[in-house]
């Protein structure tokens, strides 16, 4: 696992420390990777870590043995069965350990520390199931290699070994070998994939002349006796097809041990039963299979339950056992997977190795794209210099209906970043969910990838241009393109393949793939553009909105901050609104626009909440948190003015921005200038400024030219913790969450944070959401309204 490149974090003690002191480039200092030496360096920084089957075949190459003495942490059979092999041919001993030790922290980890982990498999249907980490124990893990072996956990190092069973997955590889001459587990599998059991099975219909047998519960179609029909018919193994074997074998294998499994949750009062294996291999069928058992015998009180990255246990396992993996402390909210794109798939293929490198990664792009290839799915993979938990396989290709989950594309690299915490005024954190639009519909998931794609020749050109448009940037933007419309491509065929969707996802993704091929901000020149044009302006509407009374000033104020939040480079209307006129023309316009009642108006409740009613004056907000959207006329002309009545009123107010840039978002590093800017137009501004440490060594008389004392609330700018236009609360910088604890006010402005995210969401504070809807179809479903419609949703704090 890797922090991100140049974060600053602090690292428990527990964890290996990277030693720079005295640190030297060996050799050519023009090298593109040169050797870097780091004398003081005692702790080793990579792991490595094997799970190797006692059936697994290693192909070896033909290199030469390292000399370096290098050992390993290895579990599973092949471990022991291996060891020599290891050590003659690559010069690598294994430093064993317990398998079921392995298997258990492995799951253990996965399931506290990745947060859409476990999920139901029915009638091809993946559904994710969020586990409270604190309510994880007792479970029944059954895992599937060779054969099966149930361990019942009750915590972290806490497990036994109830049951098994002899017949598992070597069982359905060995009878299928013999009876279908296939020559590998997957070629098996893709067997299954076209039978039709009905042939070999004898089934409850077959007994009773096509009826049900509704007295005991018994479907015709319900499988009587595995391979029964074969007693009566006369015919040889040359007259069954492969095909019906295969599926008949699979079905016989994983319904038993489904039935097996739930008798034995059943037996301790067992919750969750969690299956994992070779056996399984993201195969759906299989999945679905042993669903229906436990189902079937429990008789719908139980499910089975999967494990993403199911594949990993025994390896994660052996690599949490190194003595300073820094594994023990990890939350779910600590770590990030991400989907860099590691290698060409196509055609059911692989072609050519993990590419870590970014020129060799886009050449290989280019070439496929020569030959007419289209890349249909990424291979993720870690970047060089991490120990990040990637890798891949190919998988089993397609067939028909019952077709392969193709899981083993589903892993990513996992980022170990420590400063993220839970935002700590959800109300209600085990039941917050970011997203508010559901992409587990298919025509909604449709619609939101066709939005991508047309916005996506549009942002590679913005993207090429803030490189200076060179040849470069221009093969860097054509990679982007193929990879983001890659990734789409894996996802509408798989909509759950990187865990559970959410636009925010898609959204983060899209930026995290610019930033793969090094496009660290692509709207740079644009948003310098849009907040000097918006800056020249801010003093005529301060001025103005001086004037006004307090009542007025207020909606004056709300009504500024919809009517800004219109630049929004992310909203293809917004985009054709840039051809029309300036910024401050469309900025005018919008004001101008502003007629109540909004589509969600609860200007009068928040009002009241600010000024009081019947005489009596409300006691004003501690803190607010104004989390900001974009850049220009939204972040100057609209929530600026409202920070600053805020400050009036005698509110400290945190501005909270991105960390990293995204489309037009203003980011935390850029705040500080343009607070800076508009402080020299504003006594209120600046000795806030000054008193929150924006401002170092401000000027010290008053824009009058007489003394003012800088007043006792401070402005301050924190980092939310991502780069995205979304925000997923349950992640957030450590800085936001400290300054959060003294809040009593969040205000969420902007369509990403607002609409596309926590929405829904409530808080220990008073929350105001505002946003302008620049989406049709969001406004239709969100708020039953039009585009352009206005939400000014205030919720005062919750009580529950």
């Amino acid at each position: 696992m890797a922090p991100p490149a140049g974060s600053s974090i602090h690292r428990s003690g527990s964890r290996p420390q990277l030693d720079l002191s005295k640190a030297e480039i060996q050799g050519n200092f023009e090298e593109r990777d040169p050797t870097i030496l780091l004398p003081n360096q005692s702790d080793d920084i990579s792991h490595l870590a094997l799970d190797i089957g006692g059936m697994d075949s290693l192909n070896w190459g033909s290199g030469s043995p390292s000399r370096d003495n290098a050992v390993i942490k290895a579990t599973g059979g092949g471990a022991y069965k291996f060891t020599d092999l290891f050590r003659e041919r690559l010069g690598v001993s294994l430093d064993k350990e317990d398998e079921m030790d392995c298997l258990v922290a492995g799951a253990n980890f996965l399931l506290k520390a990745i947060r859409h982990e476990a999920f139901t498999h029915m009638e091809g249907q993946k559904e994710f199931v969020q586990i409270d980490p604190n309510d994880l124990f007792p479970y029944l893990l059954v895992n599937i290699g060779s054969g099966v072996s149930m361990i019942k956990v009750d915590g972290d190092g806490k497990f036994e070994r109830v049951s098994g069973t002899n017949v598992g997955g070597g069982t359905y590889w060995g009878l299928g070998r013999l009876l279908t001459k296939c020559k590998s587990f997957d070629e098996l599998l893709e067997l299954s994939q076209r039978g039709d059991n009905r042939t070999i099975d004898m089934l409850v219909g077959d007994i009773y002349g096509g009826m049900d047998y509704s007295k005991i519960g018994l479907s015709a179609s319900t499988i009587a006796s595995s391979f029964g029909k074969t007693i009566s018919e006369n015919k040889e193994l040359k007259d069954y097809r492969p095909e019906d074997i295969s599926l008949s074998l699979l079905r016989m294998i994983s319904y038993n041990i489904g039935q097996i499994s739930y008798l034995n949750a059943l037996r301790f009062g067992l919750k969750r039963i969690f299956f994992g294996g070779f056996f399984i291999r993201g195969h759906a069928y299989t999945m679905d299979t042993i669903s229906f058992a436990v189902q079937f015998w429990s008789k719908g009180e139980a499910q089975a339950m999967f494990l993403r990255h199911e594949g990993f246990l025994g390896a994660l396992g052996a690599f949490m056992s190194y003595e300073k993996h820094g594994l023990d402390d990890l939350m779910v909210h600590q770590l990030v997977e991400r989907f860099p794109m590691g290698a060409p798939y196509s055609g059911g293929k692989i072609h050519g190795p993990p590419l870590a490198d970014l020129n060799a990664k886009i050449s290989w792009m280019e070439k496929f794209v020569r030959k007419g290839n289209e890349i249909t799915a990424p291979v993720p993979m870690a970047k060089p210099g991490t120990t990040g938990l990637g890798g891949f396989e190919v998988p089993s290709s397609k067939g028909g209906i019952l077709r392969s989950d193709a899981s083993a594309l589903n892993v990513g690299v996992l980022h170990l970043v420590p400063n993220l915490e839970v935002f700590p005024l959800l109300a209600d954190p085990k039941m917050y969910e970011p997203n508010t639009v559901d992409l587990s519909d298919h025509g909604e998931l449709e619609y939101w990838f066709t939005v991508l794609l047309e916005h996506l020749p549009d942002l590679v050109d913005k993207a090429v241009a803030s490189e200076g448009g060179t040849d470069d940037a221009k093969r860097r933007g054509d990679a982007f393109a193929r990879a983001f419309s890659a990734h789409l491509a894996r996802l509408m065929e798989e909509p759950a393949a990187y865990g559970k969707l959410g636009l925010a996802n898609l959204l983060e993704l899209r930026e995290e793939c610019l930033r793969e091929f090094q496009f660290v901000d692509a709207y740079r020149s644009i948003k310098q553009r849009e907040n000097e044009a918006s800056l020249a302006v801010l003093p005529d509407l301060l001025m103005e909105l001086d004037n006004m009374s307090e009542e007025t000033r207020l909606l004056t104020l709300i009504e500024g901050v919809l009517a800004a939040n219109i630049f929004d480079w992310g909203s293809r209307a917004c985009v054709d609104l840039y051809h029309k006129g300036t910024i401050i023309e469309i900025y005018r316009m919008s004001r101008n626009k502003m007629q109540r009642p909004w589509r969600v108006d609860d200007f009068d409740a928040f009002k009241e909440r600010m000024l009081g009613s019947g005489g009596k004056k409300p006691r004003p907000h501690k803190r607010a948190l104004l989390f900001v959207d974009n850049s220009g006329a939204d972040i100057v002309l609209g929530m600026l003015p409202l920070a600053r009545e805020l400050l009036r009123r005698g509110t400290e107010v945190v501005l909270v921005a991105n960390s990293l840039p995204a489309l037009n978002d203003i980011t935390a590093m850029e705040l500080p200038d343009i607070v800076a800017e508009a402080a020299k137009h504003c006594n209120i501004l600046r000795g806030a400024a000054e008193a929150g440490g924006l401002i170092v060594d401000a000027m010290t008389n008053s824009l009058d030219g007489s003394k003012e004392s800088s007043p006792s609330v401070p402005l301050m700018v924190v980092e939310n913790g991502c780069g995205s236009p979304c925000i997923d609360l349950r992640q957030v910088s450590s800085e936001l969450a400290a300054a959060a604890k003294d809040a009593d006010l969040i205000i969420l402005e902007g369509m990403g944070r607002a609409l596309h995210t926590n929405f829904n969401a409530r808080f220990k504070g008073d929350a105001l959401k505002l946003a302008m809807v620049k989406n049709q179809r969001l406004a239709e479903k969100l708020i039953k309204g039009k585009i352009y419609d206005c939400v000014c949703r205030y919720e005062p704090a919750s009580t529950s």
